[in-house]
């Protein structure tokens, strides 16, 4: 009935990757390379989610 107030799970997904993927680069600059590899694993994360969840919607 309310579908259209619910958040587009993708929306959400590619947000929260493109935030990661800032902060990772933010780590980068500062030096902080193991910082830099776990904000890029956790964006491949996010990642591998929202392409599953392209493929259920196709």
């Amino acid at each position: 009935m309310f579908s259209f107030l619910k958040k587009d799970p993708s929306k959400v997904l590619n947000k929260q990757y493109e935030k990661l993927l800032e902060e990772a680069m933010l780590l980068q600059r500062k030096g902080d390379i193991k910082g830099y590899a776990a904000k890029t694993a956790e964006a491949e994360e996010v990642w591998k989610k929202l392409e599953e969840l392209q493929q259920k919607k196709d």
